[in-house]
């Protein structure tokens, strides 16, 4: 089951991205950065009493003029609406009840979701004597919390746990590989997969954020059932103007965490953007399987080694995801567009593939053999044994006698060896490394 949205909304300096930091701070402090992964902290996963959900600061709610207002907030109402499972509305306890607090609660109670209203800036147990206005918007009890002192957010989390649904009440198990198309606007994405179902069930337009949403579109190939997840093109936060194109990269980064296998599509006359590293790091800490494909390579004018040089510079530009297969096609020219399901499909089974505990043990023996393990002040890691406690991605828990000789290196060094003999090509693979003694908790 997908992890619960949870949403926050409210008007500008409220403290809402302060929250969203106290929050994401506990989960993101205990999970080492990643190389070369550029971070948009538009999201974040949060945690707490044990159950993990994704997270998203949307910025204020400011109308532009009076003209506006209603439009402007039904949009973002309605954007939160298909979007979140939660909406935490924060309002200021400081400024009291606003003229523009009133039409938010209005647009979100048309939405039927779950509204959390949390009073910040209660900076000590004395509740400000306005503290009772906000009862007015219709929202229930209103929950007093001071995101910069770190108080009442306990009692707040625990109230969006209460409301997410029930993780037993989730969908039922679905065996179908989810494929989500990623990228940025106007790369082909949607045009990709009409080509894939061989019929234009998706709009397509050379105006950037003509797909505003995650469209799921089940299918068949090879006797195999699949679903496409079509997304929004995600953008630079800079050139995120209007509402909606800025809640489409929410949907993606949804729907990213959703699937099995992320096609993430590059332009092949730009290359590699800052903005394309960002997307490719959304789906590698996600752990999903991923295919690159290289779009309109039939504008790119050839000679002896420019498919190998063009690879290298990706290769280059992407280093934290050596093990993602590239793909040159042209939807334009429909050459090796198929090609595309089949990788999709091959990543998918080796997010799946496990590796008997004898077979992964002689080759940690053989790995350790050829290359002896760091070692600091005179003591050398050891490690005692290796087993794989996990798929979708591959997990693997290794017990050795100190977790602080531990090299980023080292680690890297057992991946390659492993990889070779068993591949997971597409596929990351997590590594926990337990002192000896230590359950696994995974």
């Amino acid at each position: 089951m997908a992890k619960p949205v949870l949403a926050i909304v409210g008007r500008p300096n409220v403290g809402k991205s302060t929250l969203f930091n106290k929050i994401a701070g506990r989960r993101i402090s205990i999970v080492e950065d990643t190389p070369g992964v550029t971070r948009d902290r538009i999201y974040a996963e949060g945690e707490w009493r044990s159950r993990t959900f994704l997270m998203i600061d949307t910025g204020g709610i400011e109308p532009a003029s009076e003209d506006i207002i209603l439009s402007q907030m039904r949009n973002q109402a309605q954007v939160a609406m298909e979007t979140a499972d939660v909406i935490l509305f924060v309002v200021d306890g400081k400024d009291g009840l606003t003229s523009d607090d009133r039409e938010v609660a209005s647009m979100l109670q048309r939405t039927g979701k779950e509204v959390v209203l949390a009073v910040n800036k209660v900076d000590n147990h004395k509740l400000p004597d306005d503290f009772y206005d906000f009862y007015e918007l219709g929202l229930g009890e209103p929950m007093a919390f001071s995101a910069i002192n770190m108080l009442g957010i306990g009692d707040l989390l625990d109230r969006v746990m209460e409301a997410f649904p029930d993780p037993e009440e989730g969908e039922e198990e679905d065996d179908r590989i989810h494929i989500a198309v990623i990228g940025k606007p106007n790369v082909g994405k949607s045009s990709l997969i009409n080509k894939l179902l061989g019929e234009n069930r998706l709009i397509v337009s050379n105006i950037a954020g003509t797909t505003r949403d995650a469209v799921d579109t089940p299918f068949t190939w090879n006797d195999q059932e699949f679903v496409l997840i079509d997304t929004a093109g995600i953008r630079r936060r800079s050139k995120v103007t209007g509402d909606i194109e800025k809640y489409s990269v929410i949907r993606s980064v949804s729907a990213v965490e959703r699937c099995d296998v992320a096609v993430l599509m590059l332009d092949a006359q730009e290359g590699v953007t800052e903005q394309d590293k960002r997307i490719a790091g959304i789906a590698h800490e996600e752990g999903k399987g991923v295919v690159i494909v290289v779009n309109k390579w039939d504008l790119i004018e050839k000679e002896t080694n420019t498919m190998r040089d063009y690879e290298k510079k990706i290769r280059e530009e992407l280093v934290f995801m050596p093990y993602a297969p590239i793909l040159f096609i042209s939807v334009h020219e429909g050459q090796r567009v198929q090609k595309v399901m089949e990788l999709a499909a091959y990543v998918a089974d080796m997010r799946t593939l496990r590796v008997p505990t004898g077979q992964l043990n002689s080759l940690i023996a053989d790995a350790v053999m050829m290359k002896q393990p760091p070692s600091d002040k005179g003591k050398r890691l050891k490690i005692y044994y290796a087993t794989q406690v996990g798929v979708k991605p591959p997990l693997f828990s290794f017990q050795i006698n100190d977790r602080e000789l531990v090299h980023f290196s080292y680690s890297r060094y057992l991946e390659n060896q492993i990889r070779k003999s068993y591949g997971f090509e597409g596929t990351s693979i997590k590594f926990v490394f337990r002192q000896k003694g230590e359950k696994d908790d995974v």
